[in-house]
């Protein structure tokens, strides 16, 4: 299975994010377009313009996932999902359960579609993917700022008028994704593929610092940012979602398990309840995706049946009040 990239429009297996010593460093995207409601970039949100090209089992591209049906958007976004399994030349659209087929560009790998936004891309093939019909190109591959482009500017659009990263709390949003970042949403990565012992415990003790400072956190707020979600939450979900699963064996992320964190445990139960962002999660392409695609962490591709977990079970964040509307 191949981790590979695209070399002047030509694609590789060959995949190398890390520096000299064993650290993960992981490669920038490359489409930064914005979609403006004011018209100052030439992409306008309009209902059927754009298409999502996403995988279930990337938290990155889940983000985004997750603000489509928050906002109400899955009528004016189109969605197209891969399967879980990386082929030799990397994501591809099946027929598997769960996965949707391009129906837009016909592609049977994402790399066509980069291929076609610039037949010389050099860069990882990665999602999200934002496609516009209109223009036939990507438009954005950042999963941040396609977030923030659904959550501000499809307002008109959105058919649920949530607003997740309301004036008041945008410096302190901003700042608290850009907190999560580094130690936690990539930190599960630069621990997982890390190739020294040093970088490694670099990795994963900056991880359990940081889930314990949001462990204290979340004792006294429901939310990240104060008494109502906001993207920061969507942020830290995907990652969350996936801990005892996935990143605690498979990434040696195994000083404690997120169900040993009271306030983080319930926190992810209490967002996972919520029906918008469950009908967003696939356990079992997560799990698949990580335990067989990702053969230099795993050779033998043996996905574990465990473990058990009930994100069903009752939360406790009801104890803090709820802010009037």
């Amino acid at each position: 299975m191949a981790l590979g990239r695209m070399i002047e429009g030509k694609w590789t297996t060959e995949w190398n994010e890390r520096d000299q010593g064993g650290a993960f460093n992981r490669t920038p995207t490359m489409f930064r377009d914005q979609v403006t409601a004011d018209g100052f970039s030439e992409f306008k949100p309009e209902a059927g313009r754009y298409h999502l090209y996403v995988a279930l089992a990337c938290p990155w591209a889940h983000r985004t996932l997750i603000m489509r049906s928050l906002k109400g958007l899955t009528e004016a976004i189109g969605v197209s999902i891969v399967d879980p399994i990386l082929s030799d030349k990397g994501w591809m659209f099946s027929d598997e359960a769960g996965a949707i087929p391009d129906s837009v560009n016909h592609a049977q790998y994402l790399q066509e579609i980069y291929l076609k936004a610039d037949p010389k891309y050099t860069g990882r093939i990665t999602v999200p993917v934002l496609w516009d019909k209109q223009k036939q190109t990507i438009v954005n591959n950042e999963s941040r700022e396609i977030i923030r482009m659904f959550d501000v500017e499809f307002t008109e659009l959105a058919t649920k008028k949530i607003d997740l990263y309301p004036r008041e709390l945008q410096q302190k949003i901003d700042e608290t994704i850009d907190a999560i970042y580094t130690p936690i949403n990539n930190g599960v990565y630069r621990s997982g593929f890390a190739t020294s012992q040093e970088a490694y415990e670099k990795a994963v003790t900056e991880l359990f610092e940081n889930l314990d400072r949001w462990e204290t956190v979340l004792d006294q707020q429901r939310y990240l940012c104060g008494d109502q979600m906001t993207e920061a939450d969507i942020c830290m979900f995907t990652t969350l979602y996936r801990f005892d699963s996935v990143y605690h064996g498979h990434f040696k992320c195994n000083l404690r398990r997120l169900v040993d964190y009271s306030n983080l445990w319930n926190y992810l139960k209490d967002l996972y309840q919520h029906p918008d962002i469950k009908v967003t999660c696939n356990l079992d392409h997560i799990k698949r995706h990580y335990y067989i695609s990702q053969t230099q962490v795993n050779p033998n591709q043996i996905v574990p049946k465990g473990p058990i977990i009930d994100f069903e079970e009752q939360h406790n964040r009801d104890r803090f009040a709820i802010r009037p509307k």
